[in-house]
């Protein structure tokens, strides 16, 4: 099992101490994926780092300048960058993230494991908890077996408990069971997830009403029917004044990850449920030319997110003179993966601070050559980009290096470590913040934009295609595969 790490989005959501002869030591021998969810960030292990690198779509490909849609000679060296070279060290491992300290020591060595406990609890043990707590504790457990509506086995009651108690740490910590966690291990290739139920407003109703039950879906298995009542998604209660977007994104997130919601059948009693997002759909990052500019639509990000943005580039097969980077929507993903992507436009930079608790933040800067370094650039976001959205766009904000235009972002600045428990079951849990490079909270504030877009979405694109155009490039720059140059 190869360690990842992440840091979280605002559409998903600790480890308990020792118990009889488990300890906590045994616990953080495990290896670790560090998730930040709305948005989130991860960086692979040398190992996972080294097995795509041979797998690599780019690898092999230039970059070259053109004038006048011509391609340059190819020994100009002020006109030819060597992606793959450029590939190669986005591909090193970038351990940065890892060697966050925690309380379980974030390294894949477990011979250098720290294992001490932290010294406000390390004398705290069971006999700590009230008797009183502890008689009833079992007192609810036995009357759940003997009173609740439908039959429920100790097994289920024992990990309910342990979701309950960690989601009343924050709404990021949870308890993850095989499918969820697999489904979050699945996200670095590409997978975003919902619950699989669709909702509309309905006026005469007066509610937001689920229109369509996935079959099988997380809602499916928890009894969500068509006709119930939507009334709050997590913390985000829903009324005539959310549209239809609003609740998708708020319903949708990284795959695995979790949500709850309050529902009713009509007229009757609100109920709660705890659904995890395992509903997944993979992620496309789509490229498109309009007028010499490159708008590109990135939607999450995973291990190969720069990689694939370079491909989506060399597809269009025209000269590019500057780039409309739409993460609208985008809940974050790979940490490390949006540092890549920075790198593809800013050299030696700090990108983000990660601050653990009892730890000195640690920094992490681009890397390599910024091959799209000359290209004017414009960044799309929203309400709903998040996390590593944030980080990406904070560091091109405070470099000057882009302009920030839409509306104020989420607002999630903290990292979540996945932590394995064994083979099918890990406890995510969070472990540190982030800030941007500068220092600032990105928590509970967001990303300010440069520009304020407000209306219909739908107009945001244009309008911030504008604004690229009027900076563009009078000759551009285009992509075409290493051998293309041989032909």
């Amino acid at each position: 099992m190869q360690p990842i790490s992440f840091a979280r989005s605002f559409l998903s959501k600790g480890l308990s101490k020792s118990v009889g002869k488990v300890s906590v030591a045994s616990i953080v021998l495990q290896p670790i994926i560090l998730i930040g969810v709305l948005g989130c960030a991860i960086s692979v292990n040398a190992q996972a780092a080294a097995s795509t690198n041979n797998d690599n779509p780019t690898n092999g490909l230039q970059l070259i300048s053109l004038n006048a849609d011509e391609i340059a000679d190819e020994n100009d060296t002020d006109n030819l960058s060597n992606i793959a070279d450029m590939l190669d060290v986005a591909d090193e491992p970038d351990d940065s993230i890892d060697s966050v300290p925690d309380e379980s020591a974030l390294t894949d060595d477990a011979d250098n494991i720290d294992t001490e406990i932290p010294a406000e609890v390390a004398q705290v043990s069971l006999n700590a908890i009230s008797p009183e707590t502890l008689k009833t504790f079992v007192a609810v457990v036995d009357l759940v077996r003997r009173q609740y509506v439908d039959a429920v086995n100790d097994e289920e009651l024992f990990s309910n408990a342990m979701s309950g108690m960690l989601t009343k740490l924050d709404s990021h910590a949870e308890f993850l069971d095989a499918e969820a966690y697999e489904n979050l291990r699945a996200f670095t290739e590409g997978d975003v997830g919902d619950i699989g139920i669709k909702v509309n407003y309905q006026p005469e109703a007066g509610y937001w009403v689920v229109t369509e039950v996935i079959d099988d879906s997380p809602a499916d298995k928890k009894g969500i029917a068509v006709g119930d009542y939507l009334h709050q998604i997590d913390e985000f209660k829903l009324d005539e004044g959310r549209q239809v977007n609003d609740v998708e994104q708020l319903l949708t997130g990284i795959a695995g990850t979790q949500v709850d919601i309050i529902t009713s059948k009509a007229g009757r009693r609100k109920h709660t449920t705890t659904l995890q997002r395992n509903n997944s759909h993979p992620q496309i990052i789509e490229t498109k030319l309009v007028d010499g500019i490159a708008i590109v639509k990135l939607p999450a990000f995973q291990n190969n997110s720069r990689e694939k943005l370079l491909e989506g580039l060399i597809n269009l097969n025209a000269p590019i003179s500057g780039i409309l980077l739409d993460m609208r929507d985008n809940p974050g993903g790979v940490l490390t993966s949006a540092v890549s992507v920075a790198s593809l436009f800013m050299d030696d930079t700090d990108v983000v601070q990660v601050q653990a608790r009892q730890n000195k933040s640690r920094v992490l800067s681009t890397q390599g050559d910024a091959i799209l370094k000359p290209l004017p650039l414009v960044v799309l976001q929203n309400r709903y980009s998040a996390s590593a959205a944030e980080v990406l766009a904070s560091s091109l904000q405070a470099q000057k290096r882009a302009t920030i235009i839409g509306e104020v972002s989420y607002g999630k600045g903290s990292v979540q470590s996945v932590i394995p428990l064994n083979d099918e079951q890990a406890v995510k849990l969070t472990v540190a913040n982030y800030m941007t490079a500068a220092g600032k909270q990105i928590d509970e504030i967001g990303v300010e934009p440069d520009v304020t877009l407000s209306g219909s979405e739908n107009t945001w694109e244009q309008q911030a295609l504008e604004i690229v155009k009027a900076r563009a490039l009078g000759s551009g720059i285009r992509f075409v595969r290493k051998n293309a140059t041989k032909e």
